[in-house]
């Protein structure tokens, strides 16, 4: 894997003066590979992990397996790109197993995600069923740790 993309995926605030020391090579030459890399479409974007409840905002995440029948010509490229469409959308994937796309969708409450699979998603051509699975608490996102900030006391002994 390459590795200045590995810095970059782990923590994308790194400056590339900062990515250059890291990998001991020129400022200019991680700076040329980093806009080559973002011109190509290999870097897609830079976005920051919110935890929300700390930030006392109310933001519903709900993970919805999609079971489409796939179009002549297209699979399933065309219901999935409807699907993108649709603001509350935040990512869709094509998946294997009993269903078909695995879609991550936000709202502010359970009533409004509910509403969207019931009056957008489910009723969309060629969708045949969904299953939806509202996120409860998140313990850990994209190799972040999320949730109680106390430290592991389990592992230390008192002597006294």
């Amino acid at each position: 894997m390459d590795k200045l993309l590995s810095l970059i995926e782990d923590n994308a605030k790194l400056t590339d003066e900062q990515l250059a020391a890291m990998l001991n090579r020129s400022i200019e030459e991680v700076r040329h590979e980093v806009r080559q890399y973002e011109k190509a479409g290999i870097i897609k974007g830079y976005k920051a992990l919110i935890d929300w409840e700390k930030a006392d905002k109310d933001i519903i995440t709900a993970f919805i397996e999609v079971k489409v029948s796939p179009q002549r010509e297209s699979g399933f490229e065309q219901v999935a790109e409807r699907i993108m469409q649709f603001e509350e959308v935040e990512s869709v994937y094509l998946m294997s197993g009993g269903f078909d796309l695995a879609v991550t969708v936000r709202g502010t409450s359970f009533k409004e995600v509910a509403m969207f699979v019931a009056e957008r998603l489910s009723p969309l051509e060629n969708v045949l069923s969904t299953a939806t699975h509202f996120i409860l608490r998140r313990y850990k996102d994209k190799g972040v740790l999320f949730g109680s900030e106390k430290p592991d006391e389990r592992g230390k002994l008192s002597l006294c």
